[in-house]
């Protein structure tokens, strides 16, 4: 038999094969396995290509396992679910007290606490890792967010170091996230952000064509200016790119023919409905995610723009001469600005969790592993680990001292946006609810005492007052009541 290979992968979708091929381009000898074994020759195959890369192909779970050295490491990159706890049993037969599985999915993280304590029970140590990246980040270098084991974390450090994106101001874009499902959970919400991210990006993009007319070649222009910026980032870097890229079926530009339903996984939706359970706002994020369910319904909103025709779209302000500059401009900065109030969002609903969970997570460096290799990397990334770094305890994104400057500088711009937007009958519900959110947060009192003397008129659920402590009650009806006789 060969010498032991340093870990193995079982999964050799193009997630699994990237990640296998970027293991070994780092001097990391790997076995590779795969149910189906087709794509087992595959991987083997590519890594002959590109550079004779040592990676050792294995055709059955007993063999592949007794192929790594021990304590043994093995990643799975599986469909989340049942596909996870079929691996686990196919591959645990054959490992040893002392041995890792290491699983690279989009797992929902009780999933992932609930297996590591089941292989506990066999003495195998367990990490649920978060990759990020997608494909060209798995080669190349993804974003990695691994929590459980720390010990298992130790056995596997000098590999993620390596493998990880290398962001030359802050190194490595990997760190021990926490225990338990952490690194799942920090994956989950990364994920919702993005699914914010990308419908603010749109929205931006409805406004300056829908509006302002800018063609695909102007808006190709615009996106390339902003990645120069504040704005640097992955997401407005493919945005610029689509924008300049033609149909090869037919003429014109590819995007414009795109159909315009947007697909999605799920773990926009769990990070809503954990941000419900640990009672967060996240707006932004779940504006994005009920445009992604309205984008769904094509064939009933075909149906409803002809009841609706007449009102049109960006028609109500036909008689107004738009100033493509400053419109530029004005959304540029609305972009920001909302941009700023989705992160925020997503590092509360961390925070909240890691104290539900005691987890301990340092959103700092969350922010640092994210400037590279991930599909939300950006510039703006440092801003964020800079603030955390000044002030761990950070009430809220916004009232750190240079976004709340950022912001204030932006709002006049943002509001121009989304009230130019609205007058169109052109919707911003990411831009909106960010400008609700900011509105809102920065009022010293809201009118949710009405609310609260509602909930205490039907159902008797009692106050608290402005001017005194303690909890009370009033017989509001009767007091209604006999006002009116």
């Amino acid at each position: 038999m060969p010498k032991p290979t340093r870990i193995g992968l079982a999964g050799l979708a193009v997630m699994g094969q990237n990640l296998a091929l970027n293991i070994a381009d780092k001097g990391f000898p790997i076995s590779v396995y795969n149910r189906t074994t087709s794509k087992v020759d595959e991987t083997v195959e590519r890594a002959k290509q590109e550079g004779n890369l040592p990676v050792y192909g294995f055709h059955d779970p007993a063999s592949f396992v007794q192929s790594i050295q021990k304590p043994r490491v093995i990643i799975m990159l599986v469909k989340a679910g049942a596909p996870v706890d079929q691996t686990i049993k196919a591959l645990s037969v054959y490992m040893e007290k002392g041995d890792c599985i290491v699983d690279g999915g989009n797992e929902w993280y009780e999933n992932t606490e609930r297996r590591e304590k089941q292989v506990a029970s066999m003495g195998l140590l367990y990490l649920g890792m978060g990759v990020s990246g997608g494909e060209e980040g798995a080669r190349r270098g993804p974003s990695l967010m691994p929590g459980g084991s720390f010990e298992a974390y130790r056995y596997i450090e000098d590999i993620l170091l390596k493998v990880a994106a290398q962001v030359p101001d802050s190194g490595p874009c990997v760190t021990y996230i926490g225990k338990g499902g952490s690194g799942n959970f920090v994956k989950m919400v990364h994920n919702g952000i993005e699914y914010g991210d990308m419908q603010l990006i749109a929205e931006a993009y409805d406004v300056l064509k829908s509006v302002g007319k800018l063609s695909n070649d102007e808006l190709h222009q615009v996106f390339s200016e902003w990645n120069k910026g504040e704005l640097l980032s992955f997401l407005i870097e493919i945005t610029a790119d689509i924008f300049g890229i033609k149909d090869d079926k037919g003429n014109g530009y590819l995007v414009d023919k795109v159909l315009d339903k947007t697909g999605m996984k799920g773990t926009g939706k769990w990070t809503v409905q954990q941000a419900a359970e640990l009672s967060i706002a996240a707006p932004t994020i779940a504006s994005s995610l009920d445009s992604r369910f309205l984008s769904g319904l094509k064939e009933e909103r075909v149906q409803a723009a002809i009841a609706f025709k007449s009102i049109g779209v960006s028609d109500i302000l036909s008689d107004q001469a738009v100033d493509k500059q400053k419109l530029i401009d004005d959304v540029r900065q609305a972009l920001y600005a909302s941009k700023i109030c989705s992160y925020a969002q997503g590092m509360n609903l961390i925070r909240a969790k890691s104290i539900e969970k005691g987890w301990g997570l340092k959103l700092g460096e969350l922010a640092r592993i994210w400037k590279g290799g991930c599909i939300i990397r950006a510039v703006f990334l440092d801003r964020i680990k800079k603030a955390y770094a000044r002030n761990p305890d950070l009430a809220n994104l916004l009232v750190d001292p240079e976004f709340a400057k950022e912001i204030t500088d932006r709002q006049s711009a943002w509001r121009r946006v989304v009230t130019l937007a609205i007058n169109s009958g052109v919707s911003t519900p990411g831009m909106s609810s960010s400008l609700a959110y900011f509105d809102t947060y920065r009022r010293e009192r809201l009118p949710a005492n009405l609310v609260q003397a509602q909930r205490d008129y039907f159902g008797a659920h009692t106050y608290e007052r402005t001017d005194m402590p303690g909890s009370f009650h009033t017989e509001w009806f009767k007091i209604a009541r006999q006002s009116k006789l």
